[in-house]
């Protein structure tokens, strides 16, 4: 089956597993700007980061027939740092025309500070200026329902932000219930450790009838599985769960919600 994952750090991984996802069925991915592993020192570094989702990750997925988009913005582990976050912000509308970049994203809360809060505000005031959809991250572990629950109400409190052009990524079985009744779309994402396994993303499926939810790996530069998008269609299969509903989460999901970008030029094999 032809999948889409929505939301994978490919700069993070080493070419054979752009090879390993195009045998296993992927045709497009999303990669949101994220953490490099370390906090960056200047805007330049940022400013090369943004070539490399724009030109080179571009040409490295099409060797494999996969067609790659991107999302931009200043990581919320690094939104600490206001001033650095400003420069950054100021820079992206530079990029914002370049083929396959979807919108602003990731961008969210990481411990759930005023600093992070304030940055957040003005990646939604970039969003709102240029027209762009909004990729978000909620924050990890104990932190995530309190934090879910201020993006959420960030997002709701400011009627310029339409939610159907919002994806909050992340969710878990605490979370997901809200997300989808405010009306974003709502992100599951599969990691080995942490955040959802295959198992809960199939339970959530179940209860939601797929509705708005798309599923991701979210392989990074940690313990992480760039192939996690094809275990879940494993899963679901071996519940007996409908073909069209599996295709429906791992592929026509994200096209319909990527559809909402101007930048969204995809071509079904």
């Amino acid at each position: 089956m032809d999948f889409i994952d929505p939301h994978i750090h490919m700069v993070s991984r080493v070419t054979d597993d752009y090879e390993a996802l195009a045998r296993m069925g992927c045709v497009a991915i999303s990669e949101p700007a994220f953490w490099a592993g370390f906090d960056r020192g200047s805007a330049d570094g940022f400013r090369d980061y943004f070539e490399q989702l724009t030109t080179v990750e571009p040409k490295r997925a099409a060797q494999f027939g996969i067609q790659h988009y991107c999302w931009l913005c200043i990581n919320a582990k690094e939104a600490e740092n206001v001033s650095l976050s400003r420069e950054v912000i100021a820079m992206i509308p530079e990029f914002l025309d370049r083929p396959g970049v979807l919108g602003i994203g990731e961008i969210g809360l990481n411990k759930n500070t005023k600093n992070e809060a304030t940055v957040f505000l003005e990646h939604l005031e970039l969003a709102i200026k240029y027209d762009q959809p909004i990729l978000i991250h909620t924050p990890h572990l104990e932190d995530k329902y309190q934090g879910t629950r201020m993006i959420l109400d960030m997002l709701c409190d400011d009627s310029r932000i339409n939610p159907d052009r919002v994806l909050v990524d992340h969710v878990e079985e605490h979370t997901v219930g809200e997300v989808l009744d405010r009306g974003f779309w709502a992100g599951m994402t599969l990691y080995p450790v942490t955040k959802c396994t295959p198992d809960r993303a199939a339970d959530m499926i179940e209860r939601y009838a797929g509705e708005r939810l798309l599923a991701n790996s979210a392989g990074d530069w940690g313990v992480s599985k760039p192939t996690a998008v094809p275990d879940l269609i494993v899963t679901m299969r071996r519940r007996g769960m409908d073909e069209a509903l599996i295709r429906k989460v791992v592929h026509d999901n994200p096209v319909a919600f990527f559809s909402k970008s101007k930048q969204f030029h995809y071509t079904p094999r």
